[in-house]
């Protein structure tokens, strides 16, 4: 129902704006002597509970499988879930208010589901042109001419922009207009392009003209078109298929306490929390998005466990070293609620080893040579480290990976040393005196945010873009889609 386009290439995250198309297939008619008149509205939700309107397309005439020409351009944050909601009405009349049309349907999801799985866009300033091409246009002397331009892909033609109606005219000229590189033909100028001409009719049949087919270069022939950028942004790299892979280490040492005992961090509530679980609802559900299995593998460190009671920096929650994933977020809340009362909580608090396993699924994406893959290895711990030197090491190492580190502190232990580990101000160095390649770590005390869970995603992965993006482009890697991912026709 929805295809996206980020239309501000190379832009970081916080600029970045999304461009989104709308169609629909076999709605309802709700009309007794034509068909339904549809309309998109869409409704976006940020704060959890409240639904604004954002926008909504123009009225189809007639028509039970709309393609909608009007387009929503969003403020895309990689930090925040942000929920969306289409919904469809038949408009059987003219006032502005929508409740009084019949409802046809309504879609949700996220903005994050959307572009996970698209690709970068251009923006060209298009006139019509009438090249040379694949067919012919013939004008009767009392059409009211408009144009259609479709895209090609792999499952037909795919609608890409409308004009205006030029209403008794022989030789119409259209309004200049705004269409995405992307959107009009892949990125590819070579690739063929449909123009379809129609005389326009207030019932919605209309009459097919004609139709030329024509590639990019040839309409645009005598013209200069940009190279492609160099530089892709986070958003390039998600829509052209990246996917982000979240593992999730949480600290079982004893300085949590008892997780029976009211004062221990691990005490789940009656309401069914605890600052672990929290932090890893707050962050699970934003990065869960980017991801197409919702499959995430989850560690626990710092803990005796069954059945040799030998003390793990390294095991999985759900024990079973063969396959560690948990399914969504929900999974991972249920298998630390039952793991919890199967470990003796005890120590030291190392991080080394789950850096280092989570490294070298990184060092095989990298060796495939393309950016597909990128990991986020998320801490989650109440005290100070006992392995400094060692972390610091593999902290280093695997600056120079797609990967990235985010440390949660929960209770009121001191930081220092996890601030340390950011290292905002210069690169870590190595025991060994080894600069790190570039800052991976991002560290944020639970403590700070008092259960604002939104607050705390936003603080958490505000760095995550942009490590995304610049590891990749310093490796001079691009999206594995920057053009042409298939979308329904």
């Amino acid at each position: 129902m929805a295809s996206a386009a980020a239309s501000a290439p190379g832009a970081t995250h916080l600029a970045t704006k999304v461009e989104l198309t709308i169609w629909c297939e076999n709605l309802m008619d709700m009309d007794v002597f034509s068909k339904s008149d549809p309309l998109c509205a869409l409704y976006i939700n940020t704060s959890g509970s409240h639904w604004y309107e954002f926008g909504r397309t123009e009225m189809i005439l007639n028509c039970l499988n709309p393609k909608f020409a009007r387009r929503f351009v969003i403020d895309y944050y990689f930090e925040m879930v942000q929920k969306l909601k289409f919904c469809v009405y038949d408009i059987d009349n003219s006032t502005y208010d929508l409740s009084d049309d019949d409802f046809l349907g309504e879609l949700e999801c996220t903005l994050g589901q959307i572009v996970s799985n698209r690709q970068m866009t251009r923006q060209l300033l298009l006139k019509d042109r009438r090249p040379a091409g694949h067919g012919t246009i013939t004008f009767l002397w009392w059409s009211d001419p408009f144009l259609e331009f479709y895209k090609q892909t792999e499952t037909g033609w795919q609608l890409a922009h409308r004009t205006e109606v030029v209403h008794n005219n022989l030789n119409p000229v259209w309004r200049p207009f705004r269409v995405s590189l992307r959107a009009l033909c892949g990125g590819d100028v070579e690739k063929l392009i449909k123009v379809d001409c129609y005389d326009h009719h207030v019932n919605g049949s209309h009459d097919l003209i004609g139709s030329f087919r024509a590639s990019l270069a040839e309409m645009l022939a005598g013209t200069h078109l940009s190279p492609v950028e160099k530089e892709y942004s986070f958003l390039d790299y998600v829509m052209g298929g990246c996917q982000i892979n979240f593992t999730i280490a949480i600290d079982f040492t004893g300085s949590n306490g008892d997780p029976m005992s009211p004062q221990s961090l691990h005490y789940i509530s009656p309401d069914g929390y605890n600052e672990y679980l929290q932090a890893i609802w707050a962050v699970g559900n934003v990065v869960q998005d980017y991801n197409s299995t919702k499959m995430f593998p989850v560690f626990g460190f710092g803990a005796e466990i069954p059945p040799s009671w030998q003390v793990s920096h390294e095991f999985p929650i759900n024990f079973n070293p063969a396959n560690p994933f948990c399914a969504g977020i929900e999974g991972v809340v249920q298998a630390y609620r039952q793991c919890l009362p199967q470990l003796k909580l005890w120590g030291p608090t190392n991080f080394s080893p789950i850096i280092n396993h989570v490294a070298c699924f990184a060092t095989q994406a990298l060796q495939q040579n393309a950016a597909s893959q990128y990991f986020v290895l998320l801490i989650l711990t109440d005290g100070v480290i006992t392995d400094m030197d060692q972390t610091r090491a593999a902290i280093v190492a695997a600056s120079r990976l797609p990967m990235s580190i985010i440390i949660v502190g929960v209770g009121g232990a001191d930081f220092g040393a996890m601030e340390f580990l950011d290292s905002d101000d210069k690169l870590l160095l190595s025991p060994t005196g080894e600069a790190a390649a570039r800052d991976i770590v991002q560290f944020v005390p639970f403590r700070h945010f008092h259960g604002n869970s939104l607050a705390l995603a936003q603080s958490v992965l505000a760095e995550l873009p942009d490590q995304v993006s610049s590891f990749f482009n310093a490796y001079k890697l691009k999206p594995p889609n920057v053009f042409g991912v298939p979308e329904p026709s």
